[in-house]
């Protein structure tokens, strides 16, 4: 990777055709309302505490070469391709003859109703190792980016299930592990990932239907330098359009970072040495949760009432902990959602609202997409 002082070169990659979809998409402001509208101090105290029904919405394995081990998960916001609105968009990590770590390259889908079974969305090499999804809510829905560990790739999937563009070379990438949308206040939209080889942030922007720069905005995020299997580095990523906030598990570390304002944080804004934070954007930065019971946690969503619930991965046999944490308290609660091996939890996503809210997550114990609702 090229040193992180080449932090904000233009690619202006709209003048291929391929990206004639970023036009429609993203030339006009992007608004989310919050997803957390309305909710009160009583209400955010904690949504986990409240959950007690677990169902298995269905099988994450390709239908078409058995590719399993599922790590990233989103929601598709609206119909589009072979996509249907609240379909739950699922990657595998490892493929299916062998069940080698990092070598799968299949993106599936599944309607969020029990007994649902998996269709294919996409095959290809650049897919090798995704471990996270993130999908456009804009005009031109359902076009996914998935962060390729195995290919070092990021490639941009259409709803059809086409490889758009692939990513692949560029300079930002070193082994692209977490990813998140956002739609940022002054109505651009952005990428942001995370490398798990050199514990950097890259944001990714989409501006006036060209992409058109990636800037590496923090860096030094402790990583472990795992083989597939065994990865720990920042990761986990999710954004707050409601105080645009980007929350950062820093599974090597067990702990979640808080980027306030996180927009507005430029090149080598940030710089992570150990519990240190230096930079010019360095007050942007704090965490709000360390230690136990985090153990290994790697995936996470926001929840309705602005809490974050985060899923660890290195759990003893017989637990794997959902934990809900608020940004201004820590830890609220936590729920043992699987007594089979440790280590089953990958991929969180979350809807609804605050009185009726749902917590889907990709359970590998199972390879099975998981939800856990009141």
């Amino acid at each position: 990777m090229a040193s992180v002082s080449r932090n904000a070169v233009a690619v202006r990659l709209f003048a291929s055709s391929a990206f004639a979809f970023l036009a429609a998409a993203c030339s006009g402001p992007v608004t989310l309302s919050s997803p957390h509208a309305g909710a009160t101090a009583s209400s955010a105290a904690s949504i986990l505490k409240g959950l007690s029904t677990l169902t298995t919405i269905g099988s994450t394995l390709d239908p078409l070469n058995g590719d399993q081990n599922p790590y990233g998960l989103a929601i598709a916001p609206a119909s589009s391709g072979l996509i249907t609105a609240g379909d739950l968009v699922v990657c595998n990590f490892n493929d299916g003859p062998t069940n080698t770590q990092g070598d799968g390259t299949t993106i599936v889908g599944l309607h969020p109703t029990p007994g649902a079974t998996p269709y294919r969305i996409a095959q290809d090499p650049t897919l090798k190792g995704c471990a996270a999804l993130a999908l456009v809510p804009a005009v031109t829905p359902d076009y996914i980016w998935a962060t390729a560990f195995s290919a070092n790739d990021d490639p941009i999937v259409t709803p059809s299930g086409t490889i758009l563009t692939s990513l692949a070379n560029n300079f930002a990438w070193d082994g692209p592990w977490g990813q998140t949308f956002a739609a940022e206040p002054d109505g651009a939209a952005a990428f942001y990932v995370s490398n798990a080889n050199d514990g950097s942030i890259v944001r990714a922007t989409v501006t006036g239907g060209s992409l058109g720069a990636f800037t590496i905005i923090a860096t030094g995020f402790s990583v472990n330098h795992g083989v597939p299997g065994s990865i720990l580095a920042p990761s986990g990523l999710t954004y707050d359009p409601s105080n645009d906030t980007l929350y950062i598990v820093d599974g090597n570390s067990n702990r979640i970072v808080a980027f306030s304002g996180v927009s507005t944080i430029g090149a080598n804004g940030i710089a992570v040495s150990g519990k240190t934070f230096t930079g010019p954007s360095a007050p942007a930065a704090r965490v709000i949760a360390a230690g136990a019971p985090l153990n290994g946690p790697i995936s996470a969503a926001l929840l309705p009432n602005g809490n974050l619930v985060v899923g660890n991965t290195l759990d003893p046999s017989g637990t794997n902990l959902l934990i809900e944490v608020s940004p201004t308290t820590g830890v609220v609660a936590t729920k043992n959602v699987d007594t089979g091996a440790g280590g089953a939890l990958f991929g969180i996503a979350a809807t609804g609202t605050v009185m009726a809210p749902k917590i889907y997550f990709n359970d590998d114990n199972a390879n099975a997409v998981m939800l856990l609702s009141p």
